[in-house]
């Protein structure tokens, strides 16, 4: 027999995908700001995307609770993704951006979401290559590499920061050449015909620096989603490396699995 007890704020404001007692433990008793976290959320389906959340004050008389217990359920909310500040109120956010874990680029993948992909430039620099950066560039240290910086976009929104390493020697005129809210894989492809052929992803959750979360526009205690990425041309060669950090609030990632991966359990 199932003795699994429903409490009453199991559903509210449940997402698709989330545990059936998501957040509740098994003695059944919740922290005040979690059962106020999940009337909010509640609220948050009826307002909708961009719609205005009443004040701090308003939803404490509401729900009869302090502000601070308030404060704390919207910041999880904030965390979550679920709300996001605009001037000095707060508004219900849209979906997260789903990132493919595969060869598209940044760019492919916003533009398939019906949403417009940009990017800002931060600084294009040419360097003498490190000596642990060397063997992912396939050259010697102290080699010249280009290092380019640039802000992710989504419609103009501020969601991510780029670094991207790659040697002068594969694209000699970057600086001349390439335009830098542009992709720089559709540069690579359509301008000097040199495709990806495969690449070593590391991905790991990470609190941004003083300096990425102003890039970023971001307090920094916000979690952020970091991509380490090695690329190689269709020949083997080793072609760029790339770290990508991208807003852990904006995001979530994607990728398909065959049946052919069955080492899990």
């Amino acid at each position: 027999m199932d003795n699994t007890h429903t409490h009453p704020h199991d559903m509210a404001g449940q997402r698709p995908g989330a545990p059936i007692r998501a957040g509740i433990p098994e003695h059944g008793r919740i922290p005040k700001y979690y059962a106020v976290k999940t009337r909010v959320a509640a609220l948050l389906d009826e307002l909708g995307e961009g719609g205005a959340l009443p004040a701090e004050r308003e939803l404490a008389t509401r729900f009869e609770v302090s502000r601070e217990t308030v404060r704390q359920a919207l910041r999880e909310l904030l965390l979550e993704g679920r709300l996001r500040r605009m001037g000095r109120g707060t508004v219900v956010a849209g979906p997260k951006l789903e990132q493919p874990l595969s060869l598209a680029s940044y760019t492919e993948g916003v533009r398939r979401q019906g949403r417009r992909p940009g990017r800002a430039l931060i600084g294009l620099d040419r360097l003498p290559c490190p000596d642990g950066l060397a063997p992912d560039l396939g050259v010697t240290p102290g080699e010249p590499v280009w290092h380019m910086e640039r802000v992710l976009l989504a419609d103009d929104e501020r969601v991510g920061l780029e670094s991207t390493y790659v040697a002068v020697a594969r694209v000699p005129s970057l600086d001349a050449e390439f335009a830098p809210d542009s992709s720089f894989y559709g540069y690579l492809r359509e301008r000097l015909g040199i495709s990806f052929g495969d690449a070593d992803e590391r991905l790991e959750t990470v609190l941004a620096t003083p300096r990425e979360a102003l890039l970023i526009g971001t307090p920094p205690a916000l979690p952020m989603l970091l991509i380490h990425r090695v690329s190689r041309d269709t020949e083997g060669r080793p072609l760029e490396r790339v770290r990508s950090l991208y807003r852990g609030d904006r995001f979530s990632f994607t990728t398909h699995l065959s049946g052919g991966d069955q080492s899990r359990g």
